[in-house]
């Protein structure tokens, strides 16, 4: 008899114990994995009690979830706002741990999404292709097998080649993927033939993808003579043309939105500096400010890194003439395949982002190099002499 009422009891503890366990199971899960990603008790409550007054459907999606993250992250920040606390330290450092984790989050899933062949690629995937010494060429992908079968590519809606054209040659293939990045890789076309009712060419599949990144602005490399005003004033007049002179320095690239700047003595960052110059015989004049410098102790001279927060649109629209008519055809290829799949990106309603992680391989043009070029191809009336460059004062003041 007192066995069956023990066993009784216990099965009925039990019981409970199993409906306890499965009421509070997603909290359990959810504070578990709280404590793994080093928030505080504290903290994981308070998101506890965010993902149920954001109506989670998966409160642990807070630890993995960009959206779900930025969803809450929102909440947190218009709450203490009504409540007048979003300036508190503990708001703030509540919030600065939520950002570094979302972006942590963002980035590994960035990774894990990411394309290491082109047999990841899907049917109908619009691509950019540069055939060299032909140009810029569009084509989708038909199908993807042991080849991949794309239709013969055109130029402006255009069918400027036949497939014949195509066979054995080598050709840079630029993509965007739907809801995450450019991609780029190399490929041979195998032969040309018709694939359901279509012209088609079947290339080469390649393990060697590689995200790709297109900078804000395109650079190219050049051999300047500027002079360089250091900004003192607290209200500037962007129309003010220095007549007095000026540090003599030079600038060894440029763009809309920046430049390196070669100088004599030894420079310092976060000062405001104006330069002015010719290029190609219109006056440019940049303000701006230096963020790092790279100083050289043996010659006694700092390569300064610029970035320009003000040029005229006249003055701006100079220097991309400039930029872009000195690129080399090759990169000014590259660089329109880059516009073009960023242009597929929108219609896919994704947005292309400047600030991604850029991965690139020896066998392909890098970030940095898309927007550069050889000082052979600069002219020679731009050209100024190391013994003119030594002669720089040194600038105290950087």
């Amino acid at each position: 008899m007192h066995i069956a009422i023990i066993l009784g009891i216990t099965f009925v503890v039990i019981v409970i114990a199993v409906r306890l366990f499965r009421f509070f199971s997603p909290q359990i899960k959810f504070f578990a994995s709280g404590l793994d990603q080093k928030f505080n008790v504290s903290e994981i409550n308070t998101l506890w009690k965010l993902a149920k007054m954001c109506e989670l459907e998966e409160p642990s999606s807070l630890f993995y979830s960009v959206p779900s993250l930025s969803r809450c992250i929102t909440h947190i920040i218009e709450d203490s706002q009504d409540r007048g606390t979003q300036d508190t330290p503990q708001v703030q450092e509540f919030l600065s741990k939520l950002y570094k984790y979302r972006t942590k989050i963002e980035l590994e899933s960035d990774q894990k999404k990411g394309l290491d062949s082109t047999k990841g690629l899907e049917k109908g995937q619009k691509l950019r292709i540069i055939l060299p010494g032909k140009g810029l060429h569009e084509s989708q992908i038909l199908n993807n097998g042991r080849e991949l079968i794309i239709k013969l590519p055109t130029q402006k809606g255009v069918l400027k080649l036949k497939g014949d054209d195509w066979v054995n040659q080598d050709i840079s293939v630029y993509l965007w993927r739907k809801g995450d990045a450019n991609y780029v890789f190399d490929s041979r076309v195998i032969s040309t033939s018709v694939f359901n009712g279509q012209s088609a060419l079947f290339i080469t599949q390649s393990d060697k993808i590689f995200r790709a990144q297109k900078r804000r602005s395109v650079r190219c490399e050049c051999h300047v003579p500027a002079s360089l005003y250091i900004i003192k004033d607290a209200i500037l007049n962007y129309s003010t043309v220095e007549t007095a002179p000026g540090y003599k320095c030079v600038l060894e690239d440029i763009s809309e939105d920046g430049a390196m700047i070669r100088i004599g003595g030894k420079g310092a960052s976060n000062v405001q500096i104006k330069i002015q110059f010719e290029l190609e015989g219109s006056f440019i004049l940049m303000f701006g400010i230096i963020k790092a410098v790279e100083y050289n102790a043996e010659i006694n001279q700092s390569r300064l890194h610029f970035e320009c927060t003000h040029v005229e649109p006249t003055m701006k629209n100079f220097i991309l003439s400039f930029v872009y008519k000195v690129l080399p055809e090759r990169q000014k290829e590259i660089l329109d395949a880059l516009t073009e799949t960023e242009k597929d990106a929108e219609e896919m309603g994704d947005s292309p982002s400047e600030d991604g992680v850029a991965i690139n391989s020896e066998e392909h043009i890098k970030a940095d190099d898309l927007i550069k070029i050889s000082e052979e191809n600069i002219s020679a009336a731009q050209a100024v002499t190391d013994n003119e460059i030594i002669d720089i004062p040194e600038v105290e003041e950087l």
